[in-house]
């Protein structure tokens, strides 16, 4: 089980942690699509972001957990 982060006489749950390293796997995969030229082919790009996104932050979650 997860607990809280304290910081300055605060209590933060450890997804103020988790979702930046998340966006931040997510945006170097977009950085990479854009770069190899498969970023043109996806039929949503929006819906992609989002999904890797939810993917990219259970993977930290699940790895984190262990």
């Amino acid at each position: 089980m997860f607990e809280e982060i304290a910081f300055g006489g605060m209590l933060f749950s450890p997804l103020v942690i988790f979702m930046p390293v998340a966006f931040l796997l997510s945006v170097i995969t977009r950085l990479v699509l854009y770069k190899t030229g498969l970023y043109q082919h996806v039929w949503r790009p929006a819906w992609l972001e989002v999904s890797l996104f939810v993917c990219y932050l259970a993977a930290v979650v699940f790895i984190a957990g262990r």
